[in-house]
C-alpha cells in the first residue's frame, strides 16, 4: 500500500496540486497516477485529495499522510544501513554520562560530532553527573559508558575502568573575602564559620557523598560547577576548586589561593564502562582515551596528573 513508489506518487500530486504535472514529473500517465492514488484511498478508507476540474488539493487527512511521507522514505533508504550496522555489534543508541568537574561544552560538541560522521545510525544521548551519581548512572540508569568515574577501582565488577589521572585541589577565596587576610595556613576554627559552596551529589541509588565541609560548618548547595566558581568570585562562601580550573583565575585576581590546615587530597578519575553493553561505539570512545586522540583533550582539562 505504502511503497516507495505510492508515496512518490501522492507526494508529487500533493506538490502540483495536479495530477498531469506530477505524472510528468514521474515519467508517468496521468491516468496511471491517478489510479494509483485511489488505490491508495480505498486502502486506507480515507479521501486524500479534494479534486475539481482544474486541481486537486490535500484534505486534512492526507495534509497529516504528507508530513509522515519524507520521514518513511528517509527510513527505508536508511534501513538497510542501518541494519548491517546493527548486525556488525554496533548500538543502536549510546548513552554517556560525564563527571560535572570534566564537563566542556566545546569537547562535548566535538565527540557527538565524531560520533555522528563514524556511526550515523547511532542515537546518542550525553548528560552530566556529580561525584557518584556517575557512578550510579552506570549502574542504575542504563548508561553505557561514564567519563570522570570517581576512583580507580571499580566498585562493581560489572563495570570496568580506565584511569585517567588526578586532579588537584586548591582552596580559593575571593579576595575581598575575610580571611583573605588572616595568616596561613588557616586552621579549620577559622574556616568554620564560613559557608562551604558544594556541588550536590546527584546519586538516587547509592549513598551521596559530601566534597568537603567542616563540622558545624553551614553549607550551599549549588547545582552545578559554574555556579560554585561564581559563588567564590563573590565571597558567598568558600571552598575547593580543581587546581587547573581555578589557576588562570587567581592569576587574574579574580580568586586568590590559601593554604589550610587540613588539604584535600587529589581526586583519581576514570573512564567506565559496563562490560555486558560494550559494542562497537563504546570501544570506539575508548579507543579515543587510549590513544590520547584530540578529540578528547577537552575534557581532561582539569586533571593535572594525567595516568600513564
Amino acid at each position: 500500500m505504502l511503497d516507495k513508489e505510492t508515496i512518490r506518487s501522492f507526494m508529487k500530486v500533493a506538490e502540483y496540486a495536479n495530477f498531469s504535472k506530477a505524472a510528468e514529473e514521474l515519467h508517468k500517465t496521468p491516468a496511471a497516477i491517478s489510479y494509483r492514488i485511489k488505490v491508495l484511498e480505498d486502502a486506507v478508507d480515507t479521501q486524500l485529495f479534494t479534486r475539481t476540474t482544474r486541481s486537486v488539493h490535500l484534505t486534512q487527512a492526507g495534509e497529516h499522510l504528507l508530513s509522515q511521507c519524507q520521514k518513511w522514505l528517509d527510513w527505508m533508504e536508511s534501513m538497510p544501513d542501518e541494519l548491517r550496522q546493527i548486525a556488525d555489534g554496533v548500538e543502536r543508541h549510546i548513552n554517556i554520562v560525564i563527571n560535572n568537574l570534566l564537563f566542556d561544552e566545546n569537547a562535548v560538541s566535538q565527540l557527538i560530532f565524531a560520533l555522528h560522521e563514524a556511526f550515523p545510525f547511532t542515537q546518542i544521548n550525553i548528560s552530566n553527573a556529580v561525584y557518584m551519581g556517575v557512578w550510579d548512572d552506570l549502574l542504575n540508569n542504563d548508561y553505557h559508558l561514564a567519563i570522570g568515574v570517581p576512583g580507580l577501582d571499580t566498585i562493581d565488577n560489572a563495570v570496568k575502568l580506565k584511569p585517567l589521572g588526578k586532579m588537584s585541589w586548591s582552596f580559593i577565596l575571593a579576595p575581598n573575602h575575610p580571611l583573605a587576610a588572616l595568616n596561613v595556613p588557616l586552621k579549620e576554627s577559622q574556616l568554620r564559620h564560613h559557608p562551604a559552596i558544594n556541588i550536590e551529589d546527584t546519586s538516587q541509588h547509592i549513598n551521596k557523598r559530601t566534597a568537603w565541609l567542616l563540622r558545624d560548618q553551614k553549607e550551599i548547595k549549588v547545582p552545578d560547577l559554574s555556579t560554585k566558581v561564581a559563588c567564590h568570585k563573590s565571597g558567598t562562601g568558600i571552598g575547593f576548586l580543581p587546581k587547573n580550573l581555578a589557576k588562570p583565575m587567581i592569576e587574574k585576581g579574580e580568586l586568590i589561593e590559601k593554604e589550610v590546615q587540613w588539604s584535600r587530597t587529589p581526586s583519581p578519575l576514570s573512564i567506565g564502562w559496563r562490560q555486558n553493553s560494550a559494542g562497537e561505539v563504546t570501544q570506539w570512545i575508548i579507543e579515543l582515551f587510549n590513544n590520547n586522540d584530540p578529540i578528547i583533550q577537552g575534557f581532561l582539562k582539569n586533571i593535572d596528573q594525567l595516568h600513564h
